[in-house]
């Protein structure tokens, strides 16, 4: 299944510089391993803002919710999720 997600993330402002950095690099290495096995297919970042567009393609809203819950800045973010399915006027045959 595809969803389309919207992650706003707002770090406290007292959260120690040293923390942060490393919450963000771990946040890094898995969305990278994530978009390297396909399961994050896209993501944009949205100008002016700490947030992104994404696209993830998982089994079901379950798998998303473990996806999405791993995620180490989690708890500082804001999620809207959408669900997605292949447009009938589509020409790309191959995001289903």
């Amino acid at each position: 299944m595809l969803f389309h997600v919207r992650m706003h993330v707002n770090l406290p402002h007292d959260l120690p510089a040293s923390e942060a950095e490393a919450i963000i690099a771990k946040e890094k290495a898995y969305s990278q391993e994530l978009q390297r096995i396909g399961k994050w297919r896209h993501i944009w970042r949205i100008a002016g803002e700490y947030a992104n567009y994404s696209v993830f393609d998982v089994k079901d809203n379950a798998e998303l919710h473990e996806v999405l819950s791993g995620l180490p800045l989690f708890k500082f973010m804001k999620i809207e999720v959408s669900p997605l399915l292949r447009h009938p006027s589509s020409i790309r045959e191959d995001d289903s």
